[in-house]
């Protein structure tokens, strides 16, 4: 079956073939006329193709194309197009898909190794996904290969609701993750893209969608340190297609119409080469929320003089139009926005027959197959953080014959996909996990006991637990609870997470297992108190200090994908050990964080927060120990040179598992205000029992910089501290060890 784009260029090279055979009747110079359009010759460049495209087109033809649902010109052999599809953890809104864990589920595995590997799985999916939208004449929203995906903000505070989206807080985390993503995405081959992918939201979007957001008054200081690392990592590193432009104010001026940071920065700066889009809807607040502008057409040149490629939205249709005749925006603009934006489509084969393009002949077996369900298995086992395991409650034994499993998330498959999610018929909730995967022999009792946010009208069904030998209560946050506002249909606060509490319904709920359970005599046959494993569910790092009380193990589970329920079950069971790390801090105390609105760093993420946390950045428990010994590391250190270093990792329990090595580093005499300490290296290792691993991690020299108040990112000389462990080197921390270089000389980098 032809493609659609092959029946129009077909009809277009007829009409064509006409034109010549009338310039043939009429004695006109044949050699003047053109025997196929330049954009079709598939020898010249991408960039050459579409500028020739485009200067076939109307000013009228040429708007159509700039906004997110792209009109056809039959004329030219161009098709519609939706440029907006999601695939933040798998293929969102489209049909059957692989659903991974959240992103911020990833961020807990350490693992970016695997997450390029996710992202090509994803890719796969999507360029079937699409083939098949194309061969059924569907284009409507999600079926396009151009996705708003990754979300690489720092979750700068845990009070927002679409934290879950992110890789977490730390900056360096969220590059190396986001730029496995980015690359797993766009594919390797040397010509065509897999698909487009987006860093968003661009830049320091991490709040309420109206927000002004101010960097440091009268400095951009936070911006380089905090904020901007992970943009600048995925332009230079993994030379991501796309950015979005976020929906706030930066220091007064719009995230999408800012001359400074969609040119400047980005493309002056950093080399950036594809397209900005607005994020949807955002260009229509320049005049019904912001009111920097009367009217469309003013909002529209604004957009379009600082760079914007591409509008989700309509007021580029709208208002762009009007505003080129006024003479607000020059078309040689439009022309130039338009070339660089039609050029990722032909970058993605759109334009070229799909033979010759490598991604357009992959087969519907693998949407959802065994190899991508596998790897979505690792994934949530990865990810799952063992907060507490009191007199080592897990993993589960021989003595334990009887579960009762229970909670308003036990059986809830929103507690796995979060938000913008795929769907399919094979997820497995938690009471279907531990239901598959219990050992034979064993009992099993389910009651939900609870809803999200209503408690049940009598008490029987707690009354169970003292009778189980293990009660297993499953509770938490949903995306009914946070997230996008729109979709957060039971919360209180648009989706975001104000108190950082699970419901009082759930807790209440809880209090009373925990109450009945130490009431009186066991009625278990084994004459014990029952355990009580509590798993949660969730995107945002609630306040666990009742929950840890009345806890004897704690597993946080994020959004796990299709496969949570089996990862927690082989958890639980014991047949691996739990190896995620905290991509984020978890407060004692809402009291303990700065207002909501200040995105200034001060006091935030354990970069900044002087202040005891019940968890910190990285922390996680294990079912056996490691030690750590031979740190090598070097005396002195050439500023602008990388330092190596590295340590003997053994494990020295009796359970084969995964250690999460993390090395950071603090400048000990910088002479601007620094981090406390920060990550600068991490990695994943499998271990045996007595096996012994040396791992080697090198700092790079960005990460031994500062940013002055000059806004000049400079390697001062000096000392610097570092450690090398299973987390932070805090008192929590189980084991880790330091030491100290100096960096003699001094470097200025790129900002």
């Amino acid at each position: 079956m032809k493609s659609l784009m092959q029946k129009m260029t077909g009809k277009m090279m007829l009409s064509l073939s006409l034109v010549v055979s009338t310039s043939l009747n009429t004695g006109m110079d044949i050699h003047a006329q053109e025997l196929s359009p330049r954009y079709l010759d598939t020898s010249l460049s991408f960039e050459e193709r579409a500028a020739d495209l485009v200067s076939r087109m109307t000013l009228e033809e040429k708007v159509s194309q700039m906004v997110t649902d792209a009109d056809a010109i039959p004329r030219l052999g161009v098709p519609a197009y939706r440029w907006w599809s999601e695939c933040l953890h798998g293929i969102a809104r489209n049909g059957n898909a692989t659903v991974f864990p959240m992103p911020i589920g990833l961020a807990a595995t350490f693992d970016d190794d695997m997450v390029y590997k996710i992202a090509n799985a994803i890719s796969t999916e999507g360029r079937i996904l699409y083939d098949m939208a194309q061969k059924r004449g569907n284009f409507s929203k999600y079926t396009g290969l151009t996705y708003y995906s990754p979300s690489i903000n720092i979750y700068r505070d845990p009070r927002w609701g679409r934290g879950q989206e992110t890789y977490g807080e730390d900056p360096f985390l969220t590059s190396r993750m986001g730029v496995a993503y980015v690359k797993g995405l766009q594919g390797n081959d040397p010509k065509y893209l897999k698909v487009a992918a987006c860093a968003k939201h661009y830049a320091a979007y991490s709040g309420y969608t109206d927000a002004e957001v101010r960097i440091s008054e009268t400095t951009d200081v936070d911006m380089y340190q905090t904020y901007l690392p992970a943009f600048k990592a995925l332009v230079k590193e993994a030379d991501v297609e796309s950015v979005m432009g976020a929906y706030n104010l930066i220091n007064g001026e719009p995230a999408s119409g800012s001359r400074k940071y969609l040119v400047d920065i980005l493309r002056n700066q950093w080399g950036f080469k594809g397209y900005v889009t607005s994020d949807c809807g955002a260009l229509a607040r320049f005049v019904n929320v912001f009111n920097i502008c009367k009217n469309a057409k003013e909002a529209a040149a604004i957009a379009a003089n600082s760079g914007l490629n591409l509008n989700c939205g309509g007021t580029y249709k709208s208002g762009l139009p009007g505003a080129v005749k006024e003479g607000l925006v020059k078309e040689s603009t439009i022309d130039s926005l338009l070339t660089t934006l039609l050029t990722t489509r032909f970058k993605l084969g759109l334009f070229d027959n799909p033979k010759d393009v490598p991604y357009s002949s992959l087969s519907w077996d693998k949407v959802d197959c065994a190899e991508h369900r596998a790897l979505a298995y690792q994934a949530a086992a990865k990810s799952f953080v063992l907060l507490e395991n009191k007199n080592n409650t897990l993993p589960l034994n021989s003595e334990d014959h009887y579960v009762y499993v229970t909670g308003a998330n036990a059986n809830n498959q929103d507690a796995l996909i979060g938000n913008y999610f795929g769907m399919n018929g094979q997820l497995s909730t938690f009471l279907e996990g531990i239901s598959n995967k219990m050992p034979k022999g064993m009992s099993l009792q389910y009651r939900p006991g609870v809803q999200l946010t209503k408690e049940a009208y009598n008490e029987w069904t707690t009354k169970e637990a003292p009778e189980a030998d293990v009660v297993v209560a499953c509770l938490g946050l949903t995306n009914a609870l946070e997230g996008e506002g729109m979709d957060a249909i039971a919360a209180d606060e648009h989706g975001e997470v104000p108190s950082l509490s699970i419901p009082e319904a759930q807790l209440s709920f809880l209090r009373k297992i925990r109450a009945n359970i130490d009431s009186g005599k066991s009625k278990n046959k084994t004459g014990k108190k029952s355990k009580l494993v509590v798993v949660l569910t969730g995107g945002c790092p609630v306040i666990l200090k009742d929950v840890r009380e009345l806890a004897d193990a704690l597993i946080y589970a994020w959004y796990p994908g299709e496969e949570g329920g089996n990862a927690l079950a082989d958890m639980l069971f014991g047949r691996y050990s739990p190896s995620g790390r905290t991509p984020l801090t978890f407060m004692k105390s809402v009291e303990q964080l700065p207002p909501f609105d200040d995105y200034s760093m001060k006091g935030r993420t354990y970069r900044y927060m002087d202040k005891e946390a019940m968890y910190p950045f990285g922390y996680g428990l294990s079912y056996t120990t490691f030690e750590y010994v031979g740190l090598q590391l070097p005396a002195v250190v050439k500023a602008g040179e990388p330092a190596t270093v590295s340590v003997s990792i053994t494990n020295t329990g009796k359970m084969a598992a995964d250690e999460v090595v993390q090395l950071y580093i603090k400048d000990v005499e910088a002479s601007v205000d620094v981090p406390l300490r920060q990550l600068c290296g991490f990695k994943r290792i499998h271990l045996k029992p007595g096996e012994t691993q040396k791992v080697t991690l090198d700092i790079a020299p960005e990460n031994m910089s500062v940013v002055t108040g000059t806004l000049k990112r400079t390697i001062e000389p000096g000392v610097f501290r570092v450690s090398i462990g299973n987390g932070q080197p805090l008192p929590v921390t189980a084991n880790y060890v330091e030491g100290e270089f100096k960096v003699k000389g001094k470097k200025t980098l790129e900002l």
